[in-house]
Order: structure tokens, then C-alpha cells, then sequence
């Protein structure tokens, strides 16, 4: 292969564990009827970006099981590269979720991924991935729930990335289902130092400060002081936040009519780093997010209502408009 046809390196490398996802549309219990898909955080990302016109790799372990093909298939046509997945031979299955609507947009979400593939994540999996010319790694505080070795995937693959000049985003995603907040504030804060974006809610930022009494302001002059280099906060209907060492840039929500919240982060994330990568200032950066996080929170599943390109515009359409 010659230089001029090699593969153009990815915009964005992420890794994580997808799973399986069962989608009840009544109470389980009664015996609901249930949907098959794929959900993970960093998937979500994925598929998002690659939407929006970006190169984008995904790495993970997945079972030898018909789940784990499940999971290769739908991110392939979605237009991720997933040539550095890996496929367990030990006998892990790819994880489950069960996602069941209860009151209104409440989800109530059960997961069924101890002893998973994706549990087993190592640095040998996810280091080989980030390739030269990598501009953006995306991270999130769920993988190192999951498991030492998935930690340690996660401190490798961010102090790598940060010495190779590569802006190493985390998006904080805590998930108490896995992880208590203190176990959580243990193995998170040692990973800020290569840190450069850091994406929380309003309530995951004490799970990145030694003390989870600090309020935002003080929080937030805490991880700038530290180094990281922009303090993301999601308000969820009420919008985002952007702190740098420039000040504080507000962006009110898109106003939906919301149908399913799950997802919505993880759209939102890709939104930013989209408009990130497009060398977009930081009002753009937010007004992307919130439109592709209102996607997703117009349209049922984690992923599938997200935008192309050409959509990101439809949201400032008249009401009722036809597009022929």
C-alpha cells in the first residue's frame, strides 16, 4: 500500500463495552413485548459522529456469540470502523441491557454485564487503535466500572493519547448501577491529569473532586486549575454550560416535545466534539449539542434518531413544514 492510498487515520477513536439491547414496550413483568438493539455510551458517540461526517473508531471486546455479531454488524453500517474490536475466546458473552419505560420519559435500565466480554477490557485491546493523526480520544467514567482492566485501559489509552498530542475527552457518565460515587471519585480523579475536555451533569461533578461537598463554581476553578482545559456541564431541559479560562458561555435546550431521554448525553457529546472537530468556536460547539441531543430526545432508542449532517437544520423549521 503507498502512501497516497492508505487510509486516512480516524477523527476520533473511542472504546467502551456495547451491548445487547432489549427494549420493553410494556412492564416486563406483564410480559411486554421486546425490541433487539445495541447500546453503549461510547458506541452512541460513535455512530453519532459518524452520522455527522466523521471518521470514527471504536474499540471493544465482544463475546463469540451471535450478541457480538449483532453489535459488529450494526456499527459497521453505521459507518464505524471496528477493525480493532475483539472478539473473546474465553467463553465472556457480549453484555445485555434491558431498558423498560415506567412513568412517562422514566426508563428504568438493568444490566446484565458482570463476567461480560467488555468487562475484560484491557490495554492490549484499545492502545493498537489510536493511531497516528488521531485527533480526538473519547473516554467515559463507565468502562472503568466495569473492572481493573478496564481501568487501567482507560489511564493507559488517555496518558498515551495526551502524549501523542491527541485531545483526550472524558465524559464523566456515571452509572450507580455499577459503581458506588465514592468508588467512582477513587479511580476517576487520578485520571484527570490527561484530560484536556471533561463532560459531567450537574450532579457527576463532585465525583471528580477530593471533595463532593465543593459546589460548581469552585468544582469547576478546580479541574481548570488542575489542567484540564474546558469544563463541560450539562443541565439537561435547561441546556449546557462551557468553562474555560476565558469565562462561561451558556446555551439554553432546544424545546421538544421529549420522548425517550436515554441517549440524550451521549448525542449530546457527539454534537460537541462534531463541531470540535470542525474547528467551530464554543457558542457553535453548544449549539450543536443541544440540537443533536434534541434528537434524541424526540425519537425513541440510544441511538437511532441521531442526525445526519443535513438534518442538523430541521429543528429550525416551522412547525408542520413538509420537506419534498
Amino acid at each position: 500500500m503507498t502512501a497516497v492510498d492508505r487510509p486516512a487515520p480516524p477523527d476520533v477513536v473511542t472504546f467502551g463495552e456495547t451491548m445487547a439491547a432489549l427494549r420493553a414496550q410494556g412492564a416486563l413483568r406483564l410480559g411486554g413485548s421486546l425490541g433487539l438493539s445495541v447500546a453503549g455510551a461510547e458506541s452512541n458517540v460513535a455512530i453519532g459522529l459518524a452520522r455527522l461526517g466523521h471518521r470514527v473508531r471504536w474499540a471493544g471486546r465482544l463475546g463469540a456469540d451471535e450478541l457480538g455479531a449483532l453489535v459488529l454488524r450494526t456499527l459497521r453500517a453505521e459507518g464505524v470502523d471496528t477493525g480493532h474490536a475483539v472478539t473473546d475466546d474465553s467463553g465472556r458473552p457480549t453484555g445485555l441491557l434491558l431498558t423498560e419505560p415506567r412513568l412517562g420519559t422514566l426508563t428504568r435500565v438493568s444490566y446484565y454485564r458482570a463476567g461480560s466480554a467488555g468487562s475484560a477490557l484491557s490495554p492490549a485491546d484499545v492502545l493498537p487503535a489510536l493511531a497516528a493523526g488521531t485527533r480526538v480520544l473519547h473516554l467515559t467514567g463507565i468502562t472503568p466500572a466495569l473492572g481493573p482492566s478496564a481501568a487501567e485501559a482507560v489511564l493507559a489509552a488517555a496518558t498515551t493519547a495526551r502524549e501523542a498530542g491527541i485531545t483526550v475527552c472524558l465524559d464523566v457518565n456515571h452509572r450507580s448501577r455499577l459503581w458506588s460515587a465514592d468508588r467512582a471519585r477513587t479511580v476517576l480523579i487520578p485520571m484527570l491529569a490527561p484530560v484536556d475536555l471533561l463532560i459531567a451533569s450537574e450532579d457527576e461533578l463532585p465525583l471528580v473532586q477530593e471533595s463532593p461537598d465543593a459546589d460548581e463554581p469552585e468544582a469547576v476553578a478546580g479541574l481548570l486549575a488542575a489542567g484540564v482545559g474546558e469544563v463541560v456541564v450539562k443541565r439537561g431541559a435547561r441546556g449546557a454550560t462551557s468553562h474555560t479560562a476565558d469565562g462561561a458561555i451558556d446555551r439554553a435546550a432546544r424545546k421538544v416535545d421529549a420522548v425517550d431521554l436515554v441517549g440524550a448525553g451521549d448525542a449530546f457529546v457527539a454534537g460537541y466534539l462534531s463541531a470540535l472537530l470542525d474547528g467551530a468556536d464554543v457558542p457553535a460547539r453548544l449549539d450543536r449539542a443541544v440540537t443533536t441531543a434534541a434528537f434524541a430526545v424526540a425519537t425513541r432508542g440510544d441511538w437511532e434518531g441521531l442526525p445526519t449532517r443535513d438534518e442538523l437544520g430541521l429543528f429550525d423549521q416551522p412547525d408542520g413544514t413538509t420537506i419534498r
